[in-house]
């Protein structure tokens, strides 16, 4: 079996289903585990994925306006790796390579005929769902079965953490820093299983834009930032957009040192068996337990904390 994922979320599915070995591709978003590293890279973006997050936006918007593809896939590879099986997804064209533009490329006739699965999670079960899906396509399903039920008993543990807070405590997740952008889809249910509320984030639904008066309007306790594809340095980096907006300290969460930025990349943006650890950074956070995992200075920071 030849495999070929153009997902970073299938790809880390795959690799805790024990089936790493299998892959022969993978896209250029795909960064974990270490061992994928050295495969070779059958997608691209087409636009400059270092600019700032008021550009990047303006460019896919662009892009999206000509009819044009975010992200292209090298047929050449594709058809040198001949895979079996290809995954991809239809939950978002901007986030990462989607089931068109594989479509796009197969009709080329590039002399291969893969199986296709695409996965399109919106909530914390449609992604729990598309992990036995991959298992079941991948003929693993007691893997699957075994992979969901570790997932479900660490779920379960972990409710009762966040059930313990005494007060749920009001959070804005925010996924796009310029233009502003709240978490929705998967991130609610994570908030609700932390003990949280998430004021803005829509569960099952898409993330969708908004503006600067929201924030001032419901007032969260908590400010999280979780930026698609950002992690904590390009995050920090991204800042001042934010921190320029007028009134910025007079905000609850500002006021009092309760803004953190966490690895979006790594976790939250990626609907797979790492939603877990997602879980636990949420837990830390919003139980104002630092160390309850030890997740603080690697997976997330407080701003107030950072010398900015």
């Amino acid at each position: 079996m030849r495999i070929v994922s153009l997902i970073a979320s299938a790809t880390e599915i795959v690799h805790f289903l024990g089936l790493t070995d299998y892959l022969v591709g993978v896209s250029h978003e795909c960064d974990f585990p270490n061992d994928i590293k050295k495969l070779p890279i059958c997608s691209k973006p087409a636009f400059d994925i270092n600019g700032c997050s008021l550009d990047t936006d303006k460019t896919i918007k662009s892009l999206f306006q000509q009819a044009l593809s975010i992200y292209s896939i090298d047929e050449k590879l594709l058809y040198k790796l001949n895979p079996d099986i290809i995954i991809t997804q239809s939950q978002c064209n901007v986030c990462a390579v989607s089931i068109k533009d594989v479509e796009i490329a197969l009709q080329k006739d590039i002399g291969i005929n893969p199986k296709i699965i695409s996965l399109n999670p919106m909530n914390l079960e449609d992604v729990w769902k598309d992990i036995y899906t991959i298992a079941t396509n991948l003929d693993a399903e007691e893997r699957g079965k075994d992979l969901m039920n570790l997932i479900r008993s660490d779920i379960n543990n972990l409710k009762s953490i966040g059930e313990k807070k005494v007060g749920a405590v009001t959070v804005a997740c925010i996924e796009w820093i310029e233009p502003l952008m709240y978490a929705s889809n998967w991130v609610p249910d994570l908030v609700e299983l932390a003990g949280g509320i998430d004021l803005f984030g829509t569960k099952g639904g898409h993330s969708s834009w908004s503006s600067n008066e929201t924030l001032f309007d419901k007032n969260p306790d908590k400010i999280i930032l979780m930026p698609c594809g950002y992690d904590i340095k390009k995050t920090i980096n991204e800042l001042e957009p934010l921190r320029s907006i007028s009134n910025w300290s007079k905000l609850r969460a500002v006021r009092t040192n309760n803004v953190f930025i966490t690895d979006g990349n790594q976790f939250f943006n990626r609907p797979g068996p790492r939603l877990v650890d997602s879980l636990k950074i949420l837990i830390e956070i919003l139980q104002d337990n630092d160390s309850i995992f030890g997740y603080k200075g690697k997976a997330w920071v407080k701003l107030n904390d950072l010398d900015l």
